[in-house]
């Protein structure tokens, strides 16, 4: 029987390059908590999506060459897009909204006119400062150091006709949710939002723009468009069938949990709140504004360009021990430094060292001490001793802690629990020491199997708690201890002897083997750098041609150049010189010519001997590096990607040396 219907939604995210780990780690969380609901017997409805309105993406449209809509479908629906990060991440979303989805854009245009109709929107002027990569508008007063108070960038100066939000009108009701509610989470976000934005004094919000068309049109006043935020913001309704007839789930479901970054948390818990009491809706349950992973102490951005890419880490670490480690890591509401390294030691501590090694043991001794299947009456045993009882009592109280952690949305305090059982069955090993319980079975057997028994149970029941973090390992963790679908449920974790005493144990393959650390930061260093050079390859024009000149030369002046066939003889290395290749080249005077050429960037002197040449052998001689250069071989150049490339003319061999190209 369901236990009632759960909403939860990540943020929606703006597609303007694609996602890095940082929005991974949001996902993931809001996945696992869904998938815990579903696990207690909640109807869950998970919601994510995408953001794509706005100047930014208008701009990125153009400098592709292509329109806003081709530019957002390729990030969000192409090949290693959003849609495609989220499968690969086994993301358990039930819908997923785009807001330039028709129904979304219907939804937002009577919203708009909701509020305008009430009065708290109205037409006037916006001048000020504007974040375009934030896609924000500040006043002075809020600007850090003269720049954007989110990311730190520079703002530019903004001017135009716009609808303004009476958000001033709710500042009260706002800061009264805020303080005497446990609406936002932490609590330490709550002083941010009021010290920061409602104790100086809420400003009416700008609600629509008119410098650039990228948007959801005000359909009484077609020269607008709704600003991003009020789009965006009112995808957790839409999306639900509010103000729409594409879905029917609104009344069931709303109002829900909103996980966000902090970097967003003053537009879900001032600015969305204030909306939805203009259009007189319902208030979300929750609004989670968790911490950033940084990188070398700083926050990951698209815009700088110091992200982790977590298509790398899935594809050489699995996709279970990477959304382990970013739940099991880093403290939920707080901020935590990612590290390569970080991630290969979570690997190797806990899901190798602690949760592997109690399967693998224990799945192998029951196979090799019993054949794979315990005797009947293994759950019980008249030689029980103190660390049984322990053992078997914190395993026995673990969902309620890990309850209390998961519904106060702290994953990692949950797993941390999860691990103390694990951790203690992995010592409760060492205190029985089966192996010497098994040198003499006649008198040690019904001992040694209660304590394989206990094991298995143990295992049983993390497992039942890991598998919102790892759904896919969990399922084959099942598989290898015998538990059946009956006791994989939410119920039968709180009941220890769930497991059937005879159900068949394998020794299958090592769910987390162990990583070698120098050889892993190698490998991944590799691919991130062969990533990079896709990337910056994709930005650029695969091949560049100089233009040709337009100034004439005449007939005469050209006739001037005396171009020749010429044989390298030897091709070496100049001394104290990075770039210059030394070439002894038969001109077809009997006598040796050398010259001099910055090639070596492209050619090895000994890839060169023998080849058959183009010079120019009429100009007059040039010092280089102190010796002669007499004349000039000629080459094509180009850029690839960026780089340039050099090519020097090369001619059939059966061309004599001294030959005149005319």
């Amino acid at each position: 029987m369901s236990k009632g219907n759960f909403f939860i939604t990540t943020p929606i995210y703006y597609p303007s390059d694609k996602l890095h780990i940082g929005h991974t780690y949001c996902t993931v969380a809001t996945d696992a908590f869904a998938r815990y609901k579903r696990l207690c017997g909640y109807n869950v409805m998970f919601l994510t999506g995408t953001d794509e309105h706005g100047q930014k993406i208008e701009d990125k449209a153009r400098e592709a060459g292509v329109t806003p809509k081709q530019f957002v479908d390729n990030i969000v629906a192409g090949e290693g897009g959003v849609l495609d990060l989220w499968k690969l991440m086994n993301i358990s979303n039930d819908r997923f909204v785009r807001t330039t989805d028709d129904y979304h854009v219907q939804s937002v245009q009577k919203i708009f006119k909701k509020m305008y109709d009430k009065g708290d929107i109205y037409k006037g002027k916006y001048v000020g400062k504007y974040c375009k990569p934030c896609e924000s508008f500040w006043t002075d007063s809020q600007l850090k150091d003269g720049c954007c108070p989110d990311c730190g960038r520079p703002v530019v100066d903004a001017e135009e006709e716009a609808y303004f939000f009476k958000l001033s009108k709710y500042a009260d009701r706002i800061q009264d949710l805020l303080e005497n509610t446990d609406f936002l989470e932490p609590r330490s976000r709550v002083n941010e939002m009021v010290n920061n934005f409602i104790k100086p004094g809420l400003e009416d919000l700008c609600v629509s723009r008119t410098s650039f068309s990228w948007g959801i049109p005000v359909d009484f006043d077609p020269g607008h468009v709704v600003y991003v935020w009020v789009d965006a913001l009112s995808n957790y309704i839409t999306a639900l069938g509010y103000e729409n007839d594409r879905y029917n789930d609104y009344e069931a479901f709303w109002p829900g949990v909103n996980i966000v970054g902090k970097e967003i948390v003053r537009f879900h818990s001032i600015i969305w709140p204030a909306m939805l009491m203009s259009i007189e809706e319902p208030l979300p349950k929750k609004c989670f504004g968790h911490g950033w992973l940084l990188l070398d102490g700083g926050k990951m951005s698209k815009s700088k360009g110091n992200v982790v890419d977590p298509y790398i880490l899935a594809e050489k670490f699995g996709v279970d021990a990477l959304r382990f480690f970013l739940m099991r890591t880093f403290p939920f509401g707080s901020d935590g430094n990612f590290s390569n390294e970080l991630l290969i030691q979570t690997i190797n501590t806990d899901l190798a060292n602690d949760l592997g090694n109690i399967v693998s043991r224990t799945t192998a001794m029951v196979g090799k001490y019993f054949g794979g299947t315990l005797p009947e009456g293994c759950a019980t045993c008249e030689t029980a001793q103190p660390f049984d009882t322990e053992l078997i009592g914190m395993a026995t109280a673990l969902r309620d802690n890990y309850e209390y952690a998961m519904e106060h949305f702290a994953p990692h305090k949950a797993l941390e629990e999860i691990f103390k059982v694990i951790q203690r069955a992995n010592k409760y090993i060492d205190e029985n020491a089966p192996w010497v319980l098994a040198k003499d079975m006649d008198a040690n057997g019904e001992r040694l199997a209660h304590v394989l028994y206990n094991l298995l149970e143990t295992t049983r029941i993390c497992g039942i708690l890991l598998t919102p973090f790892m759904p896919d390992s969990c399922a084959k963790l099942f598989e290898q201890i015998g538990s059946c679908d009956a006791c994989r449920t939410w119920d039968s974790a709180a009941v220890w002897g769930s497991r059937a005493e005879t159900a068949p144990v394998t020794k299958g393959e090592n769910l987390f083997p162990r990583v070698d650390v120098q050889k892993a930061i190698e490998e991944l260093e590799a691919l991130q750098a062969a990533k990079a050079e896709e990337a910056r390859r994709a930005s650029l024009p695969a091949v560049e041609i100089e233009p040709q000149s337009e100034e004439f030369v005449d007939f005469d002046t050209f006739c001037k150049s005396d171009f020749r066939v010429v044989k390298v003889k030897a091709c070496e290395n100049v001394k104290k010189s990075e770039k210059l290749l030394k070439f002894t080249l038969d001109d077809g005077t009997g006598t040796d010519r050398q010259i001099l050429s910055g090639i070596a960037k492209w050619y090895k002197p000994e890839d060169l001997i023998g080849k058959t040449l183009v010079a120019i052998v009429n100009l007059p001689p040039r010092k280089m590096m102190g010796q002669d250069s007499c004349g000039m071989l000629i080459s094509a150049v180009h850029n690839e990607y960026g780089e340039e490339k050099l090519n020097l003319l090369m001619l059939d061999d059966a061309i004599p040396a001294g030959a005149k190209l005319c």
